[in-house]
């Protein structure tokens, strides 16, 4: 049946509401394959908004929330502790080495944004060696979620521009770009001129911290850029004692080849974020991730020193339960896999270049993300340029399912997706694209 958002009950987001807006109906998934209800089946070439990192319904995750609803469905976690609260916390800091000492439990990145804000501020508030702080430095092509302090540190764009008036003091610079470097830099002979700016402001004001997503802004491009930026920005931060936070809801378990994107780039944050493939997409899930100096502030009898933040589901015990799940099979053989799938990708990558040449930009492999950019004139809200909506309808043809940001088009496929279905991807890719070049004059 064929289904828009006019004509059901549920509000569909981020989709335009109108009648020839046509709807998935999908009604089974199973591997990086999901059918919708004529039964066609299609490649979930995204991972679901890059959260089934091990595929849909995945035997060893569907077997922790099954195995811990028979005990412990939800106990509110204020007050309280659970195992399985307990169990993640420690599997997590595990993971990071301990460059963190606490987590912080929320169900989406957004939320989890917001935690480290909070913290941020009142970290300040509470040590007895500084001044409050609540401004942040943030940057143009960023993009944190669509909760009023998540979006308020991510750059002025569609996703915000109506909800201005909202807006708290930030302090945007444009966000480094080592594909198109404003310098005409590359990588090997950058001096992080990108920063230059925003060196100089956070050395004449005290700011409360800097937000960035580490190596890749995602949803604003799937942008790409050198550790050197957050080796510059790390030095910054320590020397005007301002916090570093990271935002890994997107590149986190294991997205761009090491658990997380702060450990490939050697540069450790303040507090870290992430949500998205912690449950292996299964169930809502994130955590924001301490330093032992940020925690240590809030440790005191004084009640007005304490963080008066939760959420009704905080530490769902069914949720930490896949989690802990997830974070095994990321140490098993995820890990494993993204490098692989890597080599695969940086593979496909080659011969895409060669079979489209000149048609597309910037073609680029980190990790499981595979990006690049179709050769269009950049729309004043490049979000919503329309050379992406045409591509993604065109490889309905094919049943891949893609979510093109603009002219930006990338795959980001679960760890575990096989090789044919990665040939087809491209083929679907290539074909489609070749029908939107214009035929050459004899």
């Amino acid at each position: 049946m064929k289904l828009n958002p006019v004509h059901i009950h549920t509000w569909v987001p981020l989709t335009i509401q109108d009648e020839s807006e046509p709807l998935l109906n999908i009604v089974s998934a199973e591997k990086e394959f999901v059918t919708d209800d004529e039964g066609n089946v299609w490649i979930d070439a995204i991972s679901s908004w890059w959260t089934m990192i091990f595929g849909h319904r995945h035997p060893k995750l569907l077997s922790a929330l099954q195995t811990q609803i028979q005990s412990l469905d939800h106990v509110l976690l204020a007050g309280n502790i659970h195992e399985p609260a307990e169990k993640l916390s420690k599997s997590i800091l595990e993971l990071t080495n301990f460059d963190f000492t606490k987590v912080f439990y929320s169900d989406n990145g957004s939320n989890a944004i917001e935690i480290s804000l909070k913290l941020a501020i009142q970290f300040y508030e509470n040590h007895p060696d500084f001044k409050s702080r609540s401004e942040f430095l943030v940057f143009s092509n960023s993009y944190h979620g669509d909760s009023i302090g998540a979006m308020n540190v991510s750059g002025k764009n569609y996703f915000n521009r109506i909800f201005s008036e909202l807006r708290f003091p930030t302090k945007e610079f444009p966000a480094p770009n080592c594909m198109n470097c404003p310098w005409g830099k590359k990588p090997i002979d950058c001096k992080t001129e990108c920063l230059s700016d925003l060196e100089l402001a956070i050395k004449q004001k005290e700011y409360a911290g800097i937000v960035i997503e580490p190596l890749v802004f995602g949803a604003n491009g799937m942008l790409f850029y050198d550790q050197k930026v957050l080796v510059k920005l790390r030095e910054l931060a320590t020397y005007t004692n301002t916090l570093l936070i990271f935002d890994e809801v997107f590149t986190g378990m294991g997205k761009l080849g090491e658990v997380f994107a702060y450990q490939k780039a050697g540069v450790k944050p303040d507090l870290l974020v992430f949500a998205k493939g912690l449950t292996g997409g299964v169930l809502p899930l994130a955590a924001t991730l301490v330093s032992k100096s940020i925690y240590e502030t809030f440790v005191s009898k004084d009640p007005y020193k304490a963080f008066f933040h939760a959420h009704t589901m905080t530490g769902n015990p069914i949720s930490c339960s896949v989690g802990y799940a997830a974070i095994s099979l990321l140490q098993e053989t995820g890990l494993s896999m993204v490098k692989l799938l890597e080599s695969k990708l940086k593979l496909h990558a080659e011969s895409f270049q060669k079979n489209m040449g000149n048609s597309v930009e910037n073609v680029r492999v980190m990790g499981a993300i595979f990006a690049f950019e179709w050769k269009e004139p950049v729309a004043s809200d490049e979000y919503l340029n329309p050379i992406g909506k045409q591509i993604k309808n065109s490889l309905r043809k094919f049943h891949i399912l893609l979510r093109p940001l603009g002219r930006t088009i990338y795959i980001t496929p679960p760890y575990t997706i096989s090789d044919d279905s990665l040939e087809k991807i491209f083929y679907a890719l290539v074909t489609t694209l070749s029908e939107f070049l214009e035929p050459e004059k004899d």
